[in-house]
C-alpha cells in the first residue's frame, strides 16, 4: 500500500512538473507573439532597429530581406535578447510560417521594407584623391539636445575628419523624390528625400545644394549638396557646431511622423560608396 502511494506520488509530481514546463513554455510563447500588433512600428523597440552585430554581418553577408530583419527583431524582443535560432533562410521560413496569421504582420512589414527596402549608398562618397575626407560616427540616437528645449536626438551625426563647410559631398542614399528643401531652425540647410517604399530620408546641416528642387526625382547616388555646420537660429545660423551631416529616417504609420534610428541602416551601407574626386564635381 505504501509503495503505491509513493508510486501515485512520483506520477502526480512528475505530471506537476510537465504541466508547469508547458505552461511557463505558453506564456513564453504568448509573450513573444504579443510583440506585434497593428501599433508595434510606433513603439520605442521597434524604432531602435537595435539589429546588432551579428543580424548586421547576416544582412550584408547574404542579403537578408527586410521580411528577414523584422522576424530577427521580433524574436530577439527587438534586439534586446540572444537571437534564439541559427540565422538561415529555413530559420527565417519557419518564423514567417508562425508570425503571419497574427494581426499587424502586414503593417509590420510595409514599415521594415519601407526603412530598408531602398537603401543603396552611403550619404559621404568615398574620396578618390585624400585618404584624409572621411566621417565618424555613433549610435547617438535619443542622445540628449538641449537647443529648443530638451529633447532626444532623432538620428546619427556623421563627423567629418576634416572640418571645413562645403568640402564633403552628400549624396542620396536610396532612390526618391524631393519633398522638402530649405532652413529649418534646428537643421539648418536640410533636404529630404521620400524613397519609393515610403520613408523619408533627411539630410540636415548642410553648407550647400546642388542644382535640385522639390519635386525633382533623384537616384540613389545622386549630389544633394555638401555637408556645412549650419543651423540653430535663423536663417545663413552657422557655426555653432563642427562640420557634420544628421540624417534622420522616418515612417508615417497612421499619418503620425515616426522617428526611426538610423545607425544601423549606415553600418550597413559603409562599405557601400560611390567614389568621388573631392570637392566633387564628378561622382563615380
Amino acid at each position: 500500500m505504501r509503495n503505491k502511494k509513493l508510486h501515485n506520488l512520483i506520477i502526480l509530481v512528475f505530471l506537476s512538473a510537465l504541466f508547469t514546463e508547458l505552461w511557463i513554455m505558453k506564456l513564453v510563447s504568448d509573450s513573444r507573439m504579443e510583440r506585434l500588433s497593428t501599433e508595434t512600428v510606433t513603439k520605442q523597440e521597434y524604432r531602435d532597429q537595435e539589429i546588432g552585430e551579428d543580424m548586421l554581418a547576416y544582412i550584408m553577408n547574404k542579403s537578408a530581406s527586410p521580411e528577414e530583419i523584422g522576424l530577427y527583431l521580433l524574436e530577439s524582443k527587438f534586439g534586446y535578447q540572444t537571437f534564439p535560432y541559427q540565422m538561415n533562410e529555413t530559420t527565417f521560413q519557419d518564423l514567417k510560417d508562425k508570425w503571419k496569421w497574427k494581426e499587424g504582420w502586414s503593417t509590420y512589414v510595409e514599415y521594415t521594407e519601407a526603412i530598408w527596402n531602398d537603401l543603396k549608398y552611403f550619404p559621404v562618397p568615398e574620396s578618390t584623391t585624400d585618404s584624409k575626407m572621411t566621417v565618424s560616427f555613433t549610435n547617438s540616437w535619443m542622445a540628449e539636445r538641449t537647443y529648443g528645449g530638451k529633447r532626444g536626438h532623432e538620428g546619427t551625426d556623421l563627423m567629418a575628419a576634416q572640418n571645413i563647410a562645403g568640402i564633403y559631398p552628400i549624396v542620396s542614399m536610396t532612390n526618391g523624390i524631393v519633398r522638402s528643401k530649405g532652413w529649418l531652425e534646428k537643421g539648418g540647410y536640410r533636404i529630404g528625400i521620400e524613397a519609393p517604399s515610403g520613408a523619408y530620408f533627411y539630410y540636415a546641416h548642410l553648407d550647400s545644394y546642388a542644382s535640385i528642387e522639390i519635386g525633382d526625382k533623384v537616384k540613389a547616388g545622386d549630389l544633394l549638396g555638401f555637408m556645412g555646420d549650419s543651423g540653430y537660429g535663423e536663417e545663413g545660423t552657422t557655426g555653432m557646431f563642427p562640420v557634420h551631416l544628421h540624417v534622420g529616417v522616418y515612417i508615417y504609420p497612421n499619418e503620425t511622423e515616426t522617428s526611426i534610428n538610423p545607425y544601423w541602416l549606415l553600418r550597413y551601407l559603409e562599405n557601400q560608396k560611390v567614389k568621388c574626386a573631392y570637392s566633387c564635381g564628378d561622382i563615380e
